[in-house]
């Protein structure tokens, strides 16, 4: 088993494990993905993958559609995608990904938080190069060979794929992920859910004590609304 299947072992039920959270999370998802290609998910892929995530989370089909709803109204306001790269005590890079429709609100709360926490905010730049930008689907596996299918998408740029307890998992790079979608759409294969991650490249192990202190940083940037993922390369245990 490669990076991908180690990385999704240590993180699996770590974050998003709020439902409610989550679901505000998908909306803003929504909201972007209307934005930039209409409110109709036959033809906008970014949409359709949304909707899988939503009904992967347990979603109301009725949230759903009154978010989509939301998103047409041309007087709601939109989400911008900032990243944010900085360090966490005892030299832990940290990657946040925030969508804001407030860029002043949302610097001044990361910025407070890693003061507050001891670390220090970077320029752009400073830590991203150290994570692997990754997309991810998982789909219905019944029926499916993970060796095969791995073999099959390949040519796609599928460079992981594994099997667990809720279906199978394809990792590639970013920029394969329409590919892949198109793919296994092609061919009828159910895509449970999809997204995308960023993989450390390295990761540093610390003492218990010295793990409490970057989880108090990533805590506070978690319960941030303006926070959608946060990417560390501190080595994470299963528990």
């Amino acid at each position: 088993m490669g990076r991908a299947f180690e990385f999704r072992k240590a993180r699996k039920m770590k974050r998003w494990s709020a439902m409610s959270k989550a679901f505000t999370r998908i909306g803003k998802d929504i909201v972007m993905a209307v934005k930039e290609g209409g409110p109709d998910p036959d033809s906008n892929a970014r949409l359709r993958a949304v909707i899988q995530n939503a009904k992967s989370v347990n979603m109301p089909k009725d949230n759903v559609e009154r978010a989509i709803k939301r998103a047409s109204d041309k007087s709601q306001g939109d989400y911008k995608e900032v990243i944010f790269e900085g360090y966490a005590p005892h030299g832990i890079a940290i990657l946040v990904e925030t969508a804001t429709d407030n860029n002043t609100r949302t610097v001044a709360n990361v910025r407070s938080y890693f003061n507050k926490c001891d670390g220090s905010l970077g320029t752009s730049g400073s830590v991203v190069f150290m994570f692997d930008h990754t997309c991810n689907f998982r789909i219905n596996g019944e029926g499916l060979d993970p060796e095969e299918l791995e073999l099959e998408f390949i040519d796609y740029g599928a460079e992981e794929v594994f099997a667990d307890e809720d279906g199978i998992l394809i990792y590639a790079p970013f920029e394969s992920f329409g590919a892949i979608q198109s793919e296994l759409e092609s061919r009828n294969i159910e895509i449970l859910s999809s997204g995308f991650e960023r993989i450390p490249q390295v990761t540093k192990k610390l003492t218990p004590e010295q793990a409490a202190d970057v989880e108090k940083l990533l805590e506070k940037l978690d319960d941030d609304d303006d926070v959608q993922n946060v990417y560390h390369t501190m080595e994470e245990s299963e528990d």
